[in-house]
């Protein structure tokens, strides 16, 4: 990264800044990134093998979704063993090799840390469902005869919270798949064991970590039960719950604290407020991901209906998260990840601006306060995949969810739920990247384990990497605009026009030393031509980039092309 003079006149301190703050992200979901041996599957040395071209693209981190020991019931977040690595994606050396590959590229790693709950397979449950007295608390249990379940708390993969169990005549709660059961926190056994995992791995090397569903670690007295009428039943009762704050100032005291690591949780329902308790100058982590512009699609807030999205709404959750965190805490800003659908099939136009609409909404998360992630493929505007049976998925949240429709009356056949299935599923962030147009996007030369998209002929490395118009070679711009404008890092941010139904204008300022940096970022987010007058003062102006062939540097009053963007340098 740039190294950066000490800032005055509103810049930034050096006891402000921070190497995470400065860096763009790159999330690797490793089962679909590149195999090797021709099992189908993503692994370590196809990684390795790879990692040339995630340097190209000028990143900085690694965000490695779970390697470790599962039965793959949920893809790795249902882990099994902490501190070993699948058979599927290799072994320990290899990931020593991998991490010592990615530093001497000077990029770091950032690894998952799942620790909300374990897999069933886990010892730790094996033992803890057998009643052995030094794990038997290591998970929340409750009596019963499995005649019903303890509470009405649901599981967000559908269906109760709670399973019964055999071997231990109890239940356990699982607020996920029955194969995740949820840790008990309030065990300190299970607090020294998590800590001493976390430590492990630091010793080893790594630069930090992307806490999975971090605030719903601590669970309300008494397990009472939730509001029937929310969209997650029993939410309110296990989402930054009692303990919340004590157990993650406790992991940051004990354990991260001593090393110079970065620490992204993912968060479900945070606000701003409470964003800021978490990630502020006293908070154990470095920022967190929330999900409100994930939901602007979603039809009368229900994740499985679709919906008409507002750009005045993407500008109200923006402008709040950039604001409110301008003073204290840090924001991370993404599209995509695992969990969520190609952005360009959801907020873009995948059939006819695919590029021109994936390079806006990169302009968009990479001119923006806060940390950038890249999800794999994004870069080359890769779409959602048609889902024509559910024999072709593999995501459990989408196939629990498609079956519990075809058991209501509402529905006879899947073609009657697929669009909505299709259009939601995780399964369109996990199609397996696309690096060539040969057979299986140049992915595996076995059989993948999941679909390949059928468009990777139109949409791969290879082809991109020839195109100097394409959407990666776009990124790439945008990556070495990033790097050398100190304002995109630490500027203030300031919407100009939050009324529009269709532009979006804002602006980053810095002032430092020899002045102020302020860039100017116009955006026409949807298909139609717009013209806008554009209520800043400037003396000079330069177009720095632009997603169509532009070299106008006036932008006071600017016509803009269906999915434009660009981005100015105002003195």
């Amino acid at each position: 990264m740039t190294t950066y003079e000490t800032r005055t006149n509103g810049g930034v301190a050096d006891d402000e800044r921070a190497w995470w703050k400065e860096a763009v992200v790159y999330q690797i979901y490793p089962r679909s990134f590149a195999d090797s041996d021709g099992d189908g599957f993503g692994d370590l040395p196809g990684l390795i093998n790879r990692l040339d071209y995630v340097s190209s693209l000028g990143a900085d981190v690694i965000w490695l979704n779970p390697i470790y020991d599962s039965p793959q019931r949920d893809n790795g977040y249902d882990i099994s063993d902490y501190q070993s690595i699948d058979d599927e994606y290799g072994t320990m050396d290899d990931w020593e090799e991998l991490l010592s590959e990615i530093h001497a590229r000077d990029m770091k790693l950032v690894m998952d840390l799942v620790v909300n709950h374990t897999s069933v397979d886990h010892e730790w449950f094996q033992k803890s469902r057998r009643g052995d007295p030094e794990y038997e608390d290591y998970y929340i249990w409750r009596e019963g005869d499995g005649d019903g379940p303890p509470n009405n708390w649901q599981s967000f993969f559908g269906g109760s919270a709670w399973t019964y169990d055999e071997e231990r005549e109890a239940y356990y709660l699982h607020l996920y798949d029955t194969s995740q059961p949820d840790l008990n926190w309030e065990n300190e056994a299970v607090r020294r064991d998590v800590f001493e995992t976390i430590e492990w791995w630091l010793e080893k090397g790594i630069d930090g970590f992307r806490m999975d569903v971090i605030n719903l670690l601590s669970k309300a007295d008494g397990l009472p039960d939730g509001d029937p009428d929310s969209e997650w039943v029993g939410s309110e009762h296990f989402i930054d719950g009692p303990r919340i704050t004590e157990y993650l100032d406790a992991m940051d005291e004990q354990v991260l604290s001593n090393y110079d690591v970065m620490t992204v949780g993912e968060m479900p329902q945070l606000s701003v407020e409470q964003a800021k308790s978490y990630t502020g100058t006293d908070g154990p982590l470095d920022m967190a991901f929330h999900f409100q512009h994930t939901k602007l699609d979603y039809a009368e807030n229900q994740r499985w209906a679709i919906g008409e999205w507002d750009l005045e709404e993407l500008k109200e959750i923006t402008s709040r998260w950039q604001n409110g965190l301008a003073e204290e805490g840090w924001n991370a800003i993404y599209w995509e990840n695992h969990d969520q659908p190609r952005v360009v099939s959801r907020y873009g136009d995948p059939v006819n601006y695919r590029r021109e609409s994936a390079k806006l909404l990169g302009t968009f998360s990479l001119t923006l306060s806060g940390t950038p992630y890249i999800y794999q493929g994004q870069e080359l505007g890769m779409t959602n995949s048609p889902w024509t049976s559910i024999a072709d998925m593999r995501d459990v949240d989408a196939i629990n969810h498609a079956k519990a429709l075809l058991e209501t009356d509402d529905y006879d056949e899947y073609t009657d739920i697929q669009d909505t299935i299709s259009y939601r599923s995780r399964d369109n962030a996990r199609t397996p990247m696309q690096w060539e147009p040969s057979e299986n996007a140049g992915f595996t030369e076995g059989d993948p384990w999941i679909q390949v998209n059928p468009n990777y002929d139109e949409v791969n490395v290879g082809d991109a990497e020839d195109d100097p118009d394409s959407v990666l070679n776009y990124y790439r711009d945008l990556l070495d605009l990033r790097d050398s404008h100190d304002a995109l890092v630490y500027g203030d941010y300031c919407d100009l026009l939050p009324d529009h139904e269709s532009v979006y204008v804002y602006t980053r300022t810095l002032g430092t030393a020899e002045g102020t940096e302020r860039l100017l970022v116009v955006l026409n987010f949807f298909g139609d031509e717009e013209t806008v007058e554009v209520p800043v003062k400037f003396e000079t102006a330069s177009l720095l980039l632009s997603n169509y062939d532009r070299d106008d540097d006036d932008p006071t009053t600017v016509t803009l092309a269906p999915y434009e963007a660009r981005v100015y340098e105002l003195r």
